[in-house]
């Protein structure tokens, strides 16, 4: 049994412990700094608990030692701090970032590192890389690809239509950061919150705009090999309008903690969520201008007895897949390792990975659907 240490006793550390215990493969140990955190993690079965001063890299690095992989369910702030500790003892490091910044750091300690870096593992980036980069090795040449993701509330009651489902922190930093892209060919910066469009899933509206970091390294992964390529958030419409009251006209963009402080206090959290997952390629196959796209729907669901948000089922089912499948041999042990690297068959295979498929989460059919694309 290989020891796994995940560094966050929050919702989404929560869950990745529940997942990992619960399979019986993995010694578990779950890290945090805050003891009420720690006292309030529940699992189904039982998990190893240790406080750690996050701060101190001598205190976090021995907590680390000794382990085979270390999974981050951090803030983003600490991506760089645990991501050192885990090179300093030699572990697998695996984390859901978004934050383009602190991934870049983690590659760069990634170079040399006898033990594998697997930055970005959740829904976006993580799985939604994974089926766009599956997508597109079907075409002769690409097109473009559209790679949109939500995570909504199922029953929305504010003008925001808009619930507490992950790090609000993580919400605010997507949607204050440039946002990469491929424009026309090349690599491109677009800024967060435009570029705004609305469309039409199973009959129900919504908006999409552009966020930071939904499409982790797959700009550099087709670069030169498609001409247009983007990552937009979806949300109920008019949401798009409302943040950028906020950030831009009320200068909360520049005041982060207290946009943080008010999102908390006014938005309630909620267990009773949808995740969307909409990726669309256009591209040639035998000389014929096709469009291949994948639509689904993960939603709520109690897993280990107790309830459990889409949010936190997909990007805990994310990292977990890809820590059995690096494990497992699947994937290189050592150094940097690109989501794109992760082969979508055996994602959804993967015990782990299964959560995204309806039989076991949804109730409704993910689809792949390919059709002749307007010329």
């Amino acid at each position: 049994m290989q020891s796994i240490a995940i560094v966050g006793a929050g919702k989404i550390g929560t869950m990745i412990a529940e997942l990992l215990a619960g399979c019986a493969s993995y010694d578990v140990t779950v890290l945090d700094r805050d003891a009420a955190q720690l006292g309030s993690l529940r699992t189904s079965r039982p998990v190893q608990r240790r406080l750690v001063d996050t701060d101190d890299a001598q205190a976090l690095s021995a907590a680390l030692s000794g382990q085979t992989a270390v999974l981050n369910a951090g803030p983003f702030q600490l991506t760089t701090r645990i991501a050192t500790a885990a090179r300093t003892v030699g572990a697998h490091y695996l984390d859901l970032t978004e934050d383009v910044a602190s991934t870049r750091i983690v590659r760069g300690l990634a170079e040399g590192a006898p033990a594998a870096f697997i930055p970005q593992c959740g829904l976006a980036p993580g799985f939604i890389t994974i089926v766009a980069h599956d997508l597109a090795t079907r075409f002769d040449s690409l097109g473009d690809i559209r790679m949109r993701v939500g995570a909504l509330p199922q029953y929305p009651t504010n003008a925001l239509g808009y619930n507490l489902t992950w790090s609000t922190d993580g919400v605010i930093n997507e949607y204050c950061e440039p946002c990469e892209a491929i424009v026309d060919g090349r690599l491109a910066r677009t800024m967060p919150l435009e570029e705004l469009e609305t469309f039409l899933l199973d009959g129900i509206p919504y908006e999409a705009f552009n966020t930071s970091g939904g499409l982790g390294s797959l700009c550099e992964t087709l670069e030169g090999r498609v001409r247009n390529l983007n990552y937009r958030t979806i949300r109920y419409p008019g949401h798009a309008a409302i943040m950028r009251t906020l950030l831009h006209d009320l200068g909360l963009r520049d005041r982060r903690p207290l946009l943080r402080e008010i999102l908390e206090t006014a938005i309630p959290a909620t267990l009773q969520d949808v995740v969307i997952v909409f990726v669309t390629v256009t591209g040639r196959k035998d000389g014929r201008l096709m469009q291949e796209s994948y639509a689904n729907h993960v939603s709520h669901a109690e897993i280990g007895g107790v309830a459990r948000s889409a949010i936190q089922i997909t990007t805990a089912a994310g990292i977990c897949a890809v820590l059995d499948l690096l494990l497992d041999g699947g994937l290189p042990s050592a150094g940097f390792v690109r989501q794109e690297q992760v082969e979508l068959p055996a994602f959804l295979a993967n015990r782990f990975g299964r959560h995204y498929d309806h039989g076991s989460v949804s109730g409704l059919p993910q689809r792949r659907v390919t059709r002749p694309a307007a010329a």
